[in-house]
């Protein structure tokens, strides 16, 4: 079955995370995405752990992608480069602001030769302003994005979330904006250029910092494991574990209060609005807490789930890719590579009714596809 973008053709220059995960979300939805790599190939191919030699985060982005070696600064392989330009709809690429335009492959030089062609960028801080000119890693950007100073332990330093969000932001915002000039093409007959930052993306997603701030002046403070706008809403030490509760709603925090033996709490005057319990969030907690720990994490479940009160367990990944649910939304894919056989791989989140994306190929080997891309040149 044809994927949602069968038929278009994307040129994929990008390394690390935020380039090959927009292409890989386009190659999801049934791209024809080519990873153009250098002789040396992709940093990321030395990034551990490793299967039969080949990097386990390098093949899950770069999945569902054929692989063609280039050196861009090689006439000949220059030449292919802008042959492949000619019937390809997008380019994507993430080096620093400057280096296409140097390589002689700029916005203006990729427009003149193809006026359709959707030209998408990733930098760490942007095209333009006084750090364009820096590199930009997810480390970084979460510092200076302000994400850092939000999160951890109220009196702890500054903690960076494991999650490469930065890096996955930003691929997702540039996938947006290529259907967005895709689209706008349709219109217009003219492609153009797209571009967004690590920085961007990932201060676009303090949407409750910037509210805050935007609204009182003051910077916002670290809360723990509290909520800026919901109370209660947070995790919970359970008999065996660890569970999280949405029950800021007020018919939630009502039947919650009644769950605890204490139905009087959802009309104390501290607690009996939202904003009253994110004033007194620690002492509505507090109360929470020293019921909730009585019982399993199985036993709160079953309970809050009755009541439709919206809760989770805290799981490991060995859990979160044995759970049924999961497994049901086929989020766990299995792929054969060429060099490290038979793997898993994250499943796709999108579900589309007619053209659903899916994993067709594994991510390439250095050059794989090099004989039958250049081929079809000739």
């Amino acid at each position: 079955m044809a994927g949602a973008l069968d038929g278009l053709v994307v040129l994929d220059l990008t390394t690390h995370l935020s380039g090959p995960f927009c292409g890989m979300q386009l190659a999801d939805m049934g791209a024809d995405v080519i990873k153009i790599e250098s002789p040396q190939g992709d940093s990321m191919r030395g990034a551990p752990p490793f299967l039969e030699g080949e990097s386990a985060p390098f093949m899950l982005w770069n999945r569902n992608k054929r692989g063609l070696k280039l050196d861009l600064k090689n006439e000949e392989d220059l030449e292919v480069f802008w042959d492949l330009v000619d019937g390809a709809d997008v380019v994507l690429e993430n080096f620093r602001p400057g280096v296409m335009k140097r390589l002689g492959l700029g916005w203006e030089a990729l427009h003149a030769r193809n006026k359709r062609l959707v030209l998408g960028s990733i930098s760490g801080f942007g095209q333009t302003g006084p750090y364009a000119g820096r590199g930009g890693f997810d480390l970084i950007i979460q510092a200076m994005s302000g994400l850092m100073s939000v999160t951890g332990p109220k009196d702890g330093p500054p903690y960076r979330i494991p999650l490469a969000i930065s890096d996955v932001g930003a691929g997702l915002y540039l996938t947006i904006g290529v259907l967005s000039a895709l689209q706008a093409r349709h219109r217009t007959g003219e492609g153009q250029w797209v571009e967004t930052s690590l920085l961007e993306a990932t201060v676009s997603l303090g949407v409750y910092e910037a509210a805050n701030y935007f609204a009182n002046g003051i910077r916002p403070e670290k809360l723990g494991q509290g909520h800026r706008g919901s109370s209660p809403y947070q995790v919970f030490q359970t008999a065996d574990g660890w569970l999280t509760i949405g029950g800021a709603q007020q018919n939630f925090f009502r039947k919650l209060c009644a769950m605890i033996g204490k139905p009087e709490l959802a009309d104390d005057p501290r607690f009996k609005a939202n904003a009253d319990r994110v004033r007194n969030n620690e002492q509505i907690v507090g109360i929470l807490q020293a019921e909730i720990v009585k019982r399993t994490t199985d036993d709160w479940m079953a309970a809050l789930e009755k009541e439709g009160i919206p809760a989770g367990p805290v799981l490991h990944h060995d859990e979160v890719f044995a759970d049924p649910q999961i497994l049901a939304r086929g989020m766990v894919a299995e792929v054969e590579h060429a060099m490290a056989g038979r793997q898993k791989t994250l499943g796709v989140p999108l579900k589309l009714s007619a053209t659903p994306g899916g994993v067709r190929r594994p991510a390439p080997t250095l050059g794989q596809h090099d004989a039958e891309i250049r081929g079809k040149r000739r």
